[in-house]
């Protein structure tokens, strides 16, 4: 089976996965660019496991004219040759282009999409516009339970849903934090991080939840007097200056600390001195730092509107979940994490446990079961309607 994958732009945690893909069976992953706007990874190198094509080495594919995006998209379809193509999602114009070729061409499709119903206000018009375009896409790979949901609302059917779609290299994550805490003298004065603290791994933007997070860290604080953990906030952003502008107002310049971003080389070192860690986020398709904080063995306190909750925080073993805006539930949860009777050993190796349902192998074996079910799956049929559609999408 000759299978495509197009992404976006290929981050660190995108080649473990695709390695595992490229061991069932012959593999070409097609990245719309290699940088973009959003993320400050550095570029990650190709792979002898897959063929690996680049569109735009340029610039971000979402400052490239539609036309010109179009054309790159068919040509790297048409030289590939696939049987299946994995699309990642239905929003962009480089995904649309895909489906859009799939149609005209015939071949079967597999949407990659980690959507939830709640994760952003939805508007009937564009629920309409989904259900229309769904209709388009032969099979799915999805997060988990929730987005799984948020497919059948819109009319796809259980058979041709499938999950595994969030998930990262947790052998790196695990080793890369266990050799963190065998040295952990040397790593906390290489990163000068404080005996026990907090961790939270974000973009500083609006939906991250942050100034809640540092309302409810001061309430934590004023409770749990001198024995309270620091805060230790991982990320940049827009949101920058207001945070440390909040962090001013509260008193906790000397309890929080903010390193910047990190690459995904440093990312062990934190997760493996960290005490627990935090997700706050008001709205998330899914959260895949609960997975490396997983991974690396911590307890978490995640936001019930982050897709991964109900599928990985299972309540009083390896974490709880919140109401992001209840900042008292937060304060509350972080006193009862950080006490000395919670057996927070015991939490983050089941935090492993659990996330070891969830790995690359996961991945390619349930992408290639949706691969199996598009190709077994009428071919779907654009109208003149859907491809007037898609036509209009991709020009927007």
């Amino acid at each position: 089976m000759k299978v495509v994958v197009l992404f976006h732009r290929l981050g660190p945690y995108h080649h473990a996965r695709l390695a595992a893909i490229a061991k069932y069976g012959d593999l070409t992953v097609i990245e719309f660019s290699s940088i973009d706007q959003t993320y400050a990874w550095d570029q990650v190198k190709g792979s002898p496991e897959f063929q690996q094509i680049t569109l735009f080495d340029d610039a971000d594919v979402d400052t490239k004219l539609p036309a010109e995006l179009a054309n790159h998209i068919t040509a790297a379809l048409n030289n590939s040759r696939p049987d299946v193509v994995a699309i990642p999602g239905w929003s962009s114009r480089g995904a649309l282009a895909a489906l859009s070729w799939c149609n005209r061409h015939g071949i079967s499709n597999i949407l990659m999409s980690d959507s939830t119903a709640h994760d952003e206000i939805r508007i009937t018009g564009k629920e309409l516009v989904k259900r229309r375009l769904l209709r388009l896409y032969s099979a799915s790979l999805v997060g988990g339970k929730a987005n799984a949901h948020y497919l059948t609302i819109l009319g796809m059917s259980c058979e041709r849903i499938f999950t595994g779609y969030d998930v990262i290299d947790n052998h790196y994550f695990a080793i890369g934090s266990d050799q963190a805490r065998h040295d952990a003298d040397n790593i906390r004065t290489r990163f000068a991080l404080p005996q026990r603290f907090f961790l939270a791994s974000n973009r500083f933007i609006e939906k991250k939840n942050l100034p809640r997070l540092l309302n409810a860290y001061a309430l934590y604080r004023n409770q749990a007097g001198p024995a309270a953990w620091k805060l230790v906030l991982l990320g940049d952003g827009p949101l920058k200056a207001q945070l440390q502008a909040l962090i001013v107002q509260k008193d906790l310049s000397p309890w929080v600390l903010m390193p910047g971003f990190k690459q995904y080389d440093q990312l062990p070192a934190y997760y493996g001195l960290a005490g627990a860690f935090i997700h706050a986020s008001t709205t998330e398709q899914w959260g895949l730092v609960v997975n490396e904080a997983m991974a690396s063995g911590l307890p978490v306190l995640v936001s019930n509107r982050c897709g991964c909750a109900p599928d990985l925080v299972e309540e009083g073993r390896n974490g709880y979940t919140f109401d992001p805006y209840d900042v008292d539930a937060l304060a509350r949860l972080m006193l009862n994490i950080a006490a000395d009777d919670c057996d927070r050993a015991a939490m983050g190796q089941a935090s492993r446990e659990i996330i070891a349902r969830w790995t690359p192998q996961t991945f390619a074996e349930n992408l290639y079961k949706a691969a199996e079910a598009a190709l077994n799956a009428p071919r779907p049929k654009a109208s003149l309607l859907d491809r007037m559609l898609l036509w209009a999408l991709i020009r927007r």
